[in-house]
């Protein structure tokens, strides 16, 4: 069993019936202060490594990034919606796409070229999506709220 399935495998046994309590009654919307916490924690690993160059910390803080994704597939599974393979499948097939110049053998003549290309690429994926773009603000005000939550919890806030 490689390193990904026994992640998979651990947290299948956290939300079983005889698991642990709190694991099991998550969802993906009480999952989101973990994500956004998390995710803010990967950039102080990254602050610590360029600083001191100890990269003990962005490891910690990647595995438990790590860990939240592979909650939400585990919950998206359960719902029958999506599997982490499908969430892996569909990153690589973006990065794919996105870079036929390393992928496919696209020749551009200029750096600006081949930026223009990948933000064409980027806009042809969104094509048909445009609906969603209001979420992304909502969910971007709903992170700074939460990030403002976890710094109170933690101690950094005055508020």
């Amino acid at each position: 069993m490689n390193e990904i399935e026994e992640l998979k495998t651990i947290v299948h046994r956290l939300r079983a019936k005889d698991g642990c309590p709190w694991d099991m009654v998550q969802t993906h919307s009480s999952l989101k202060p973990p994500v956004v916490e998390e995710a803010a924690e990967v950039v102080c690993g990254i602050n610590i490594l360029e600083e001191t160059g100890d990269p003990e910390n962005l490891k910690e803080e990647l595995g438990d990034l790590l860990l939240q994704v592979m909650f939400h597939a585990v919950i998206a599974e359960e719902e029958g919606l999506f599997t982490f393979q499908d969430v892996a499948r569909t990153v690589s097939e973006k990065m794919i796409r996105r870079h036929p110049h390393v992928f496919a053998g696209k020749v551009y003549a200029s750096e600006e070229e081949r930026h223009a290309a990948y933000h064409e690429i980027k806009r042809a994926e969104k094509e048909g999506k445009e609906w969603q773009e209001p979420y992304l603000k909502q969910a971007m005000d709903e992170a700074e709220a939460l990030i403002r939550v976890a710094k109170k919890r933690k101690g950094f806030s005055e508020d």
